[in-house]
Formats: C-alpha cells, structure tokens, sequence
C-alpha cells in the first residue's frame, strides 16, 4: 500500500475521531517546504554553493530555488542580491514520497535523535523541524560533501486549529515526544 493510499485511510478515520461532519474541515496537508540557509557559507569566502544546490535538489526530486537578499544590512555583512538561502516547494505525490521517506528512513538514521518536539506548531497548525546534517539523506553522495548543513523542514497544512493537525501527524506516525 501506498503512502498516499494511508494518507486517504488515516484523513477518513480522523474524520470519526474527530467528530467533523464536514469534509472539507479534514485537516489536509498542502505542502511541504524544504529551507537551506547559506549566508554563512557564502560570508566565509565559498562563492560556489552549486554542491549544496545539487544536493538539495538530490533531496526533494526537483529544482531548487536560490533566494537573494532583497536589501543591504551592514550589521549581518549582507549585500543586496546576495544568495541567502536554497527553497524547495513539494506538492503532490512528491510530497507523499518525501513524508513517507522521512517517517521511515530519515529520522531514524539521525544520530542521537530524540523524538520531534509538539512545540514547533504555529498558530495556524503548520509544523516545522529541523535537522542538522543533510548527509542523513541517502540520496546525497557522502565523499561529495565537504561539510554537513542543516535543512528546515515546513509541513504547511489546511486545517482548523493545531490539534487537528497534530492529530494528523500522529496517525500519519510522525515520532513525537510524550
């Protein structure tokens, strides 16, 4: 069975939990965003960050988008039009694909992993987390690597508090502290 088959499933069973006769109050997830940030790798003197870009797009299944500075700030030693950061956007069955990997691979391979917190919900109920070595992923060659870099992970979600996406997440099986 599929991930996205035990997406459907799961939103059906949420809906008798929950208690929602509408179902177009399920909570859903709509995306899922992928940040690098590489100011620092930029401001230390490496100028070429096509290996992180490579290895994010490795990652998520497709293009990567570099994000430049949109003004100067001397204090954090910022250039305008300076790259700041790598972002991916999946949707769909990419989107599936990655969830499914990070819930049964990912996590854990992560070295001393300790449960993803239940305090990373925003208001509106979108989770994000953190990791900090890309290398957890497989996808990405190992002797390639000059340094490990973190990776934030934003699950964006249509839902109509937090609970109920916390609630998704949970049977989805995302691994979450007690």
């Amino acid at each position: 069975m599929s991930f996205k088959d035990t997406y459907k499933e799961t939103i059906k069973n949420l809906q008798k939990e929950l208690n929602i006769k509408n179902s177009m109050e399920l909570p859903k997830i709509e995306k899922v965003v992928l940040n690098m940030g590489i100011g620092t790798y930029i401001r230390n003197g490496n100028k070429d960050f096509s290996s992180l870009k490579s290895d994010l797009a490795l990652i998520a299944g497709q293009n990567v988008i570099v994000k430049n500075a949109t003004k100067s700030i001397s204090n954090f030693k910022l250039k305008e039009w300076q790259p700041v950061g790598l972002m991916v956007t999946l949707r769909w069955d990419r989107m599936y694909y990655f969830l499914e990997k990070i819930i049964h691979v990912i996590l854990p391979r992560v070295r001393d992993f300790r449960w993803l917190s239940l305090r990373s919900f925003d208001k509106d109920g979108n989770y994000n987390f953190w990791i900090k070595e890309h290398t957890v992923f497989p996808e990405v060659p190992q002797l390639d690597v000059v340094k490990p870099h973190g990776l934030q992970i934003t699950l964006k979600f249509k839902a109509k508090s937090k609970d109920h996406s916390k609630a998704l997440l949970e049977a989805l099986g995302f691994p979450f502290s007690k």
